[in-house]
């Protein structure tokens, strides 16, 4: 809707500032003018003044003035014309009208409103009906619990073809108004139009004000077609121009909290229960232009937390595709990667809250990520190879429409090329790749590798597309410089991850059939006792479990999970089974068959074993060229790395086992 400036100028005759800022701020009278304490920060003397003759306010504290409108939209977080049609309603005005054809289209939007609104409460009540039992299940699997549920208003759609139709129809909504809603599937071949979601734990989407105008489902049956599916384009809904979660995240980016996009609906919600109420996610698509401008209406540095596996590498380097163009003076980007394989939800049931923090706080700047996106992995010992990356800076920073931030972008990346062909001590230069010197400054994040053990660009066919960033050689410092290792290969590999993040899997597993399984603690003791676990937390349930077998060693697995709550170690143990996420390794599991129990254990402890050498020779390697950076200590590296990447994950090789148990046996 649009304002004439005769209606805006009614509303401030009518509205005195000091009404509007009185709601909000106690005023007291200074002359001609009102004072008061800031609201928008904390102050003890009062800085905050109010001029009724000038239709404006001041605050010299935090150097912010305007009119009513202005105010109204910085205290609570609205646009201007939310702004407006909150003041006319103040002061008890009618909001002018609109044209013929604008007041049928919001008349019709309205329409649909009510509709998707319908929708969603049928939705909710089938999910707390007996129909949504099997959705219960899986929300509750997820750690979401009935209050998380009715928070986000989740609901389940029933598996018959017209369910939802039906309850429609029931209350007088027409089948036109249900298509146009894109709540039914219809067309020409089709005769009889049917429910679009079936079958399927239901995610209303809001706009900006709250309203539903969307739905994305996950499917409950793991052989439909699609895993997850969202409503079609319609008058409401256009995907690439809102974001999950938007009204929430709105209203808590305005209350002071960070902004923080991550990938799905589950995410979102996992973020939200983490603390961090401004998270938001895109629906289904890469990040558009759009879902970035309504970012940075959000807030100045939003962050975006992707999962650290080759999608999320992927959806990050787009990310920076997208936004750099646009950058403006205090308006960025910052880049969170997860630990690999995991996404918000599996971190926060898995490590908990700490373990969020830890990846949100560690997020990268948008220029460190630009950086690593062209020079990781390259070999810049050439004059030639020099002048291209030099050309690729130049290509970069002319693309930024915004001439301060290109200048600046220009004088950091020249800062980074000193530093980068810097000459080192006997060593010709100093490459940036995988390693850092001890000490030396402006050394990068840990950005890991895709699956082919490549980074960079994977084809988003933006400006790095068609660039090879794959050579992955590492940095070489001085001969005589101690040195920190932290590759991408070895500080994301599963065998040494942080502190407080997720026990790697292999881990997990192998402590979950030993504690399920009792007997291998007995015939495999000194095999368990030689194990080399890298996480604390799994080398702390480990040596609990040996003591645990020399004391009592016909313990059953209720048993020793009550030693080990006796001993304080139950958070960790309920965190390590919460990270186990998949079934697929049946040998571990209490109702599998001792032959698939020990042929499972077999195979976990020999990949373990081989993990750990490869973790040893990775090391070896890296120092080996950095004290050397010869030809074949190059090629040695590689070869490692290539074969530490190829086995993490293989846990999966063993998935056919369970024959004994029942199940059907892949070979392996």
């Amino acid at each position: 809707m649009r304002f004439t400036p005769q209606f805006l100028d009614e509303l401030k005759a009518r509205l005195p500032v000091s009404d509007v800022v009185g709601r909000r701020v106690k005023l007291q009278r200074s002359g001609r003018e009102f004072k008061g304490l800031s609201p928008f920060g904390k102050e003890k003397t009062p800085s905050f003044f109010v001029n009724d003759q000038k239709e404006a306010w001041f605050d010299f504290s935090y150097g912010k003035n305007g009119s009513i409108f202005d105010f109204v939209m910085l205290t609570e977080g609205v646009t201007f014309p939310e702004a407006v049609e909150r003041l006319a309603q103040m002061a008890g005005v009618a909001l002018p009208t609109d044209s013929h054809e604008d007041q049928q289209r919001d008349a019709r939007r309205k329409t649909l409103h009510d509709v998707m609104d319908l929708a969603a409460k049928f939705f909710e009540t089938t999910l707390n009906a007996r129909a949504g039992a099997k959705a219960r299940g899986y929300l509750a699997d997820r750690a979401l619990t009935p209050a998380t549920q009715v928070k986000f208003r989740l609901g389940y759609a029933p598996a018959e073809r017209f369910a939802l139709k039906e309850h429609l129809g029931s209350h007088g909504i027409p089948v036109e108004d249900m298509i146009e809603a894109g709540l039914l599937i219809s067309g020409a071949d089709i005769p009889v139009p049917y429910d679009r979601f079936r079958d399927r734990v239901m995610f209303p989407i809001t706009d900006i004000r709250g309203r539903v105008i969307a739905f994305g489902g996950r499917a409950m049956d793991k052989d439909a077609p699609a895993k997850y599916l969202n409503s079609p384009e319609t008058p409401l809904f256009h995907k690439g121009h809102t974001l999950y979660n938007i009204a929430a995240a709105r209203q808590a980016a305005h209350d002071g909290a960070p902004v923080i996009v991550v990938e799905g609906y589950v995410d979102v919600i996992a973020m939200v229960l983490a603390g961090y109420a401004g998270a938001v996610a895109p629906l289904g698509t890469a990040l558009t232009e759009d879902q970035l401008a309504l970012l940075w209406k959000m807030a100045d540095e939003p962050v975006l937390c992707f999962d650290g596996d080759k999608a999320g590498i992927r959806a990050a380097y787009r990310a920076v595709d997208i936004a750099t163009p646009k950058l403006k003076p205090g308006k960025s980007l910052k880049f969170a990667l997860l630990p690999n394989g995991q996404d918000p939800d599996d971190l926060l049931r898995s490590s908990g809250r700490e373990a969020v923090v830890e990846v949100v706080e560690a997020a990268k700047p948008l220029a460190t990520m630009l950086w690593t996106v062209m020079t990781e992995g390259h070999d810049f010992g050439t004059p030639e190879r020099r002048a291209a990356l030099e050309a690729r800076i130049n290509e970069v920073t002319t693309g930024i429409a915004d001439e301060s931030v290109r200048k600046y972008y220009r004088q950091d990346f020249q800062d980074r090329l000193r530093q980068l062909f810097a000459t080192a001590q006997g060593q010709g230069y100093a490459q940036r790749g995988n390693f850092q010197p001890r000490g030396q400054a402006g050394g990068q994040g840990n950005w890991r590798e895709n699956a082919s053990g490549k980074s960079g660009n994977l084809g988003n066919g933006g400006k790095f597309g068609g660039k090879n960033f794959g050579n992955n050689r590492p940095e070489v410092g001085s001969r005589n410089t101690p040195y920190v290792v932290v590759s991408q290969q070895l500080a994301t590999s599963s065998l040494h991850r942080g502190f407080r993040t997720a026990v790697p899997l292999r881990e997990a597993l192998i402590l979950q059939a030993a504690i399920n399984h009792p007997w291998l603690l007995h015939d495999h003791m000194e095999e368990l006792s030689q194990l080399e676990f890298r996480h604390t937390d799994a080398e702390r349930l480990k040596a609990a479990l040996i003591d645990i077998a020399a004391d009592a060693a016909a313990a059953d697995a209720v048993a020793i999970k009550s030693d080990l709550a006796a001993r304080g170690l139950a958070d960790i143990l309920q965190r390590i089974e919460a990270g186990i996420t998949t079934f697929s390794v049946w040998g571990a599991r209490p109702e599998a068959a001792p032959e698939d129990v020990l042929v499972t254990w077999q195979q976990l402890v020999a990949l373990h074993r081989q993990g750990q050498q490869l973790v040893k020779e990775l090391k070896d390697a890296e120092l080996a060229l950095g004290l050397e950076p010869s030809e074949a200590n190059y090629l040695a590296l590689r070869d490692v790395k290539h074969r530490l990447e190829t086995m993490d994950g293989t846990e999966a090789l063993i998935e056919g086992f369970g024959a004994s148990s029942g199940r059907g046996a892949k070979s392996l």
